[in-house]
């Protein structure tokens, strides 16, 4: 209990289906939060473009299976979902969908994580059919926010973590919480986790909050956090939910656009470690720990 109190004081303070060699490198990037509201799903969708205006293949995933919300800044009405896939009624071509932003989309669904339990024959399957997105150059997964199972499995499995925070006190303690999770529960290997300030009013302000974070984290876990970036809290977001368009297709000269093209051009330049294929994603996701 006295070093979970001096923790939170310095924070406050201070399978078998092994791919080719040859496969297709594909970055997948878990976003995820420690609690809701921080705005998670709106820069998982806004980098996904960033990226996709760069010229790469990018798949956004829903992976919040709870409050799924992709759809709605996107303005689609998504008829399936990963679990018609799961449960054999459609194939992954089926449900993918091209959007009007240069990026493709899946809709997640309750009881994805329902994959950890399916019979080899269905495991089969569905491997095959995740298997069809390979040919991505990025896959993007909007977790849900928390420590649910679900979101611990896609973080576990995905090649980097981007850990999103505000200025907000609660958001600081939640984001520290959740890479406390990662850090001592998640074992399957080093997984690299970024950290992300949104909605702040300065740069200095972003610093300071990444420095206490990463303080503490360094501190008391002994991990090593990236400071990825923060984005500005800025009018022409909301502006951007209201009109059911990403802000950086409505506004692409605003600085929360500018900021996450120049979060984006920094997580290209970062390693990603040795993942192969979406087939290595798919084995780390059934085994999480």
């Amino acid at each position: 209990m006295e070093d979970q109190t001096l923790e939170l004081r310095g924070l406050m303070q201070a399978d078998s289906r092994r791919p080719s060699p040859s496969a297709h490198k594909t970055r997948i990037i878990a976003v995820t939060s420690g609690k809701g509201g921080v705005g998670k799903t709106n820069l998982s969708v806004n980098m996904a473009i960033a990226y996709a205006q760069m010229g790469k293949k990018v798949i956004l995933i829903d992976g919040d299976l709870g409050m799924a919300n992709v759809n709605v800044l996107l303005n689609i009405v998504p008829q399936f979902n990963l679990m018609h896939v799961i449960n054999k009624q459609k194939t992954m071509r089926d449900i993918i969908l091209d959007t009007e932003f240069g990026i493709r989309f899946i809709a997640g669904a309750n009881g994805f994580s329902k994959i950890a339990n399916l019979t080899p024959a269905e495991l089969d399957y569905f491997a095959e059919q995740f298997s069809q997105l390979a040919n991505a150059d990025i896959i993007i997964i909007d977790t849900g926010a928390g420590i649910a199972e679900n979101v611990l499995r896609f973080v576990a499995a995905a090649d980097e973590v981007l850990v999103v925070t505000t200025p907000e006190p609660t958001a600081i303690t939640d984001a520290y919480g959740m890479i406390k999770i990662i850090t001592t529960e998640l074992t399957v290997r080093e997984i690299n986790i970024r950290l992300l300030v949104n909605r702040v009013h300065s740069a200095d302000e972003a610093k300071r909050i990444s420095d206490r974070i990463i303080t503490s984290v360094a501190q008391f876990l002994n991990y090593k956090v990236d400071y990825i970036g923060f984005v500005y809290d800025d009018a022409a977001v909301q502006q951007s939910v209201i009109r059911q368009k990403p802000f950086i297709i409505v506004n692409p000269t605003s600085k929360p656009a500018q900021c996450v093209k120049h979060i984006v051009g920094r997580i290209e330049k970062m390693d990603y470690g040795s993942s192969e294929s979406v087939s290595s994603f798919l084995r780390k996701f059934m085994r999480k720990k």
